[in-house]
Order: C-alpha cells, then structure tokens, then sequence
C-alpha cells in the first residue's frame, strides 16, 4: 500500500497544478448525499466521458448505501442509547465502514484510471461532504502533445 501512496506523491511532485475541477452536489431529489454526473468540459482532453460517468455513479451508488436506513443503523441507534454513546468507542459504525470502502475506491481509482492522466480526485469527506474536488495537472518534465495545440507553454529551455 506504501508503493501505491508514492505513486500519487510523485505525481503531486514531478507535476505542477494547472487548475481545479469541483463536481457539486445533486440536490434535486432531496438533500442525500448525491454528486452531479455532468461531465464537465475541462476534462474533455484528459479522461473519457464514460470513465468519468461510471466513477461518479458508483460513488453515488456507495453514498445512497451509506445513508440506507436499516435493521442494523437501528440496532446501532438502540446499542448506542443503551450505552450511552460509549459503544461508539469501541465499534465502527455501518456509515464509517462505507466511508472506508468509498476512500478506498477513491485511492484506487486515482491510482489505476486518474493519476496517469494528470489527474488526482480529493475524498469528498475532505471537503465537507460539498463538491468532488479533481486536480488538473501538467507535466512539468515534458511537453505533451495534447496540451500544444491549446495554449503555449513559457519554457525556461528555449
């Protein structure tokens, strides 16, 4: 797990950042802890549209689960009146067990699909539960081909 972490660490240090990307909560259905799917344009030349949709999805998917009202969330809800909170002390809750397994899923998919594009998502936990925080960032040890036809780039090598 260590040599997947240095990954991501190198990425944040051999490449510098251009631009952030905020995906924001969808609260058209009501206030449960739903993302926007729309994909969004400063993305077009990094990542496919359906790469971006599946990963957004599943959060989604992870997130309704997480807040799914249940024999064992009223279990807990009665241990922990019982106990006075205490049993909290000792025990993870269903909720925490989920927000592992959506870090996980995040570390996992900046490691296989976003890190190699230049990408990184930010857990939206760090954030407040508000928006997906995506970092674009631009190699700074080569020129890429995609990113000469859009802007130039100031080089101190020329």
């Amino acid at each position: 797990m260590a040599t997947e972490f240095h990954n991501l660490q190198e990425l944040r240090h051999s490449a510098s950042l251009a631009t952030k990307v905020f995906i924001q909560r969808d609260y058209s259905d009501s206030t449960i802890c739903k993302f926007q799917t729309k994909f969004p344009a400063e993305l077009d030349s990094r990542i496919e549209r359906s790469l971006f949709e599946v990963t957004m999805k599943t959060l989604n998917c992870y997130y309704a689960e997480a807040e799914k009202i249940g024999g064992q969330s009223y279990l807990e809800g009665c241990l922990a009146c019982a106990t006075a909170y205490i049993i909290f002390l000792c025990m993870e809750t269903r909720y925490e067990k989920i927000l592992k397994k959506i870090s996980m899923y995040i570390q996992e998919q900046n490691e296989k699909v976003y890190a190699p594009r230049g990408l990184l998502l930010t857990d939206p936990i760090e954030r407040g539960m508000r928006v997906i925080e995506i970092s674009i960032f631009e190699d700074s040890g080569s020129t890429s081909s995609s990113s000469s036809g859009s802007s130039p780039t100031s080089s101190t090598a020329q």
